[in-house]
């Protein structure tokens, strides 16, 4: 076991790990993880508006995420109709509060809604994303011993419980023959993951950009294997069906997901300026910010939730419940509302690239 950090140096990751604790787990980070109200993931934060009009829409948010993007690029000049922002920490809670009529619409990974919809939870998948899965990644320290995904039998692994690293763990055990049975599973949510796996008390760590981003740079790490190949890379907007139902919000859940699709398309044509808005939104370091644009945030690309989408995500659905992660399998489609999927690319579309932004 690595000793614990002292001085100057622990208290410089208490801190990051504070600011990492209120990252955007959802939007386009391909997260969104399964912490529980103690752990402070409820949602209710924020509270303030933007925009104008009698008509207001309500928006589920975590920092750094939607709301972040949208000013950076623009986006929320000029409203007609106001948005509310709440903030999350963590997806769950988010379709939580969606499920309760509380929330309009959030960003989520491709994970949460797998758990919320075999909860029979009252929610619509309205419009998705797609991005490399190179950030999503099992991560252990420079110096372990472990030199493939088939040495991690027996192994210790920390993971947020219904994450999107969660299924990719799963996948990168199944890939080699491993099922959750052969390993120690740690459910912490990242920012004890990154306490626990900079101090040693774990032997990996499966988790998502930034983190891992920020424990590359900061904690040591290397890549042990990543989710490319293995994962869909799909992220998507939830809403509530009574918004959906009411015409003048589904008017607003349009116009919305129009804002997010071309501040998406600003990232991908300004991801150093999108990093350091990120950075200062977060809290996070400027280096760390433009790695994880360069890995993973900055390839989004909107996308249809169209058949193959849900295929994918069909997929997930059936491993959870194969391995009594989720107590029962559904069908993915009953989920969906494709209404805002018109001139949309479709889900397979290969998620953009780019120079180094720095």
């Amino acid at each position: 076991m690595r000793p614990a950090l002292t001085g100057g140096r622990a208290a410089g990751r208490r801190r990051l790990a504070l600011a990492l604790a209120a990252l955007p787990l959802g939007l386009a980070l391909t997260a969104c993880g399964g912490a529980s109200r103690a752990d402070g993931a409820g949602g209710g934060g924020g509270g303030h508006t933007d925009g104008k009009g009698s008509l207001t829409l309500n928006v589920g948010d975590q920092k750094g995420g939607s709301e972040a993007m949208l000013r950076a690029a623009g986006e929320l000049d000029g409203l007609p109709y106001r948005i509310k922002w709440s903030t999350f920490t963590s997806g769950p809670p988010l379709l939580e509060a969606v499920n309760a009529g509380a929330v309009d619409v959030g960003a989520v990974g491709n994970t949460p809604p797998v758990f919320a919809g075999a909860a029979h939870s009252k929610i619509k998948v309205i419009a998705g994303s797609h991005s490399r899965s190179d950030g999503e990644a099992i991560l252990v320290k420079k110096d372990s011993p472990l030199k493939s995904p088939a040495e991690l039998k027996g192994a210790s692994i920390a993971v947020a419980q219904g994450s999107s690293a969660h299924y990719q763990l799963v996948a990168s055990l199944k890939a080699v023959g491993l099922t959750p049975k052969d390993v120690t599973l740690n459910y912490l949510q990242p920012a004890d993951a990154l306490a626990a796996f900079t101090r040693g008390k774990v032997d990996a760590w499966a988790v998502w950009d930034p983190y891992t981003s920020q424990a590359l740079d900061q904690s040591g790490a290397r890549i042990l294997t990543s989710g490319q190949g293995l994962v869909n890379g799909l992220s998507f907007q939830v809403a509530a069906p009574a918004a959906l139902d009411d015409p003048a919000k589904s008017g607003a859940l349009k116009d919305y997901t129009a804002r997010l699709r071309r501040a998406q398309d600003w990232v991908f044509k300004h991801p150093a300026d999108w990093a350091k808005a990120w950075a200062k939104a977060t809290g996070l370091p400027t280096k760390v910010a433009l790695d994880a644009v360069e890995r993973t945030r900055g390839t989004a690309v909107p996308v249809a939730v169209d058949a193959a989408a849900v295929a994918s995500e069909q997929r997930i659905v059936d491993a959870f419940a194969a391995v009594r992660l989720i107590p029962r399998s559904f069908d993915f489609g009953e989920l969906v509302d494709p209404r805002f999927n018109g001139g949309l690319p479709p889900s397979g579309t290969a998620p953009r690239t780019y120079g180094k932004a720095h």
